[in-house]
């Protein structure tokens, strides 16, 4: 396709060289991790430009590719001469600067939520769907929301061979993921398991709640000692916001608009790493060593599956690493073409940073020919 530089002044020569990159929204927590990916893979970047669209941030400095570089404050001229701009902000921080980096010359990659349902971005997990990153009106490509990225590298792979025609899942997130100042949910349980450690607690109504006292932070309930059953802002019918996303991005990744989706998110006590339980149910009869197979050999994902030697992945195990993992692999009980996956991922590398940081790789390779 002809690319979005064609004819930009100072993008003439990009072949003759390493692309430039910008990460916006370099000093938050998705931001540090992307900055750690950048410095452990391929070194295909000239110029890493850290930009932060929170002033008081501006002349920090941050290590990346063993250098110290000097933030950034948010502006036009941040993108004079940048090729890829990642981008790691609140949506309406995406929506207004993001078509501005796109002026001036740059392909965005986005990690938040203002594009990923514009029928004019595609929405991209390289390992699944690589390809739709080539076609982008707008100059922009979306992140799928982390959750969505725990269990679609897995379920791309099963849907290339069996046909997918229906997911029930249920979520168990980690606090990392909820949006707001800072890391609150992070802190919030850390307060909470200093108020409540050492206390004979969970035996009566209503216990942990008044141990844990004002300190719910961004959740509605206490999440200390507690599964909380809501992720998300409030939808039609009762239902959430991560709830529609899981069902809208899958849809979209996979490439299946009528797909049925059903989701129920639920906030646990985990600093890092989603879980999810997943009922896939397939076009085609499945089997448990044909999966075992497809899993197996799958880029971007490692199966650990024997239930008799205590082996199955949990957060605990995954947080840090980059793979989907899966385990308890089951074919339903009452229906030849459904299997029962349990999947874990770290949410911030490759339900955030490493995810973008591919989508940019696939770019930069593209760009340069």
């Amino acid at each position: 396709m002809t690319s979005a530089f064609a004819g930009r002044t100072g993008h003439q020569d990009r072949t003759a060289r390493k692309p430039h990159l910008a990460v916006v929204g370099a000093t938050g927590a998705v931001g540090s991790v992307m900055l750690g990916i950048l410095s452990e893979r391929a070194d295909v970047w000239g110029e890493i430009r850290l930009v932060s669209s929170s002033a008081p941030a501006a002349g920090r400095k941050l290590a990346v590719r063993g250098e110290e570089v000097e933030v950034r404050a948010l502006d036009e001229d941040v993108f004079d001469g940048i090729d890829i701009a990642m981008f790691d902000v609140p949506d309406e921080v995406a929506a207004r600067w993001a078509p501005i980096a796109v002026s001036k010359g740059a392909v965005v990659v986005d990690n938040s939520g203002a594009f990923r349902m514009d029928p004019d971005v595609p929405l991209v997990v390289p390992e699944v769907n690589a390809s739709a990153a080539r076609v982008r009106p707008r100059g922009i490509i979306a992140n799928p929301h982390c959750t969505t990225l725990s269990m679609i590298v897995a379920l791309g792979a099963l849907h290339a061979e069996y046909g997918l025609s229906e997911l029930i899942v249920s979520t168990y997130q980690a606090v990392s993921a909820v949006p707001g100042a800072g890391n609150e949910g992070v802190d919030t349980l850390r307060a909470q398991l200093s108020a409540v450690c050492g206390m004979e607690l969970g035996t009566a109504p209503g216990d942990v709640r008044r141990a844990v006292g004002d300190t719910l932070g961004p959740f509605p309930a206490p999440i200390a000692l507690n599964v909380v059953p809501w992720a998300g802002s409030l939808r039609e019918d009762g239902w959430s916001s991560e709830e529609l996303k899981i069902r809208e991005e899958s849809r979209k990744v996979l490439g299946l608009p009528n797909l049925k989706v059903t989701a129920t998110c639920v906030r646990v006590p985990v600093i890092t790493a989603h879980s999810l339980s997943v009922h896939a149910r397939f076009e085609n009869e499945v089997t448990v060593a044909g999966a075992h197979q497809i899993l197996a050999t799958a880029p971007g994902v490692v199966l650990s599956d024997d239930p008799a030697q205590g082996e199955f992945p949990t957060p605990a195990d995954v947080v840090g690493t980059d793979p989907t993992w899966v385990g308890r692999v089951r074919r339903s009980l009452d229906d030849p073409k459904a299997l029962e996956l349990f999947v874990c991922g770290d949410n911030l590398r490759k339900g955030a940073a490493l995810n973008t940081v591919q989508i940019a790789e696939a770019v930069a390779a593209e760009l340069n020919g």
